[in-house]
């Protein structure tokens, strides 16, 4: 029954960042990119807290995931710093116009 259950999760889990991986690889603007590796970063959190199910002593899975949500938090807002700073300078928010930040 436990089997079955941690399957479940893993296959919604991967559901979740395959809509995340697209939608970071299609969209251009940078805060859907922003929020597409957000969306990375749960499902990863909900796939090792399902397999953390099946070793009920050992509680690693959720230590990874609070360590992963605390990364996730700084790098939304070292990420929507940059994106203001970007949008200030250039008015839009279209990673394809960040290329003139090169130089």
């Amino acid at each position: 029954m436990m089997g079955q259950l941690v399957q479940h999760y893993v296959l919604l889990s991967t559901v979740i960042f395959m809509i995340g991986a697209v939608g970071f690889l299609v969209r251009r603007n940078i805060l859907v990119q922003l929020m597409s590796i957000e969306l990375m970063l749960n499902a990863v959190n909900l796939a090792l807290v399902a397999f953390n199910r099946q070793h009920q002593g050992n509680m690693n899975g959720h230590m990874f995931a609070f360590f992963i949500m605390a990364v996730a938090a700084a790098e939304a807002a070292v990420g929507l710093a940059i994106l203001l700073a970007f949008y200030r300078l250039k008015g839009s928010v279209n990673s394809d116009e960040a290329e003139t930040l090169k130089h």
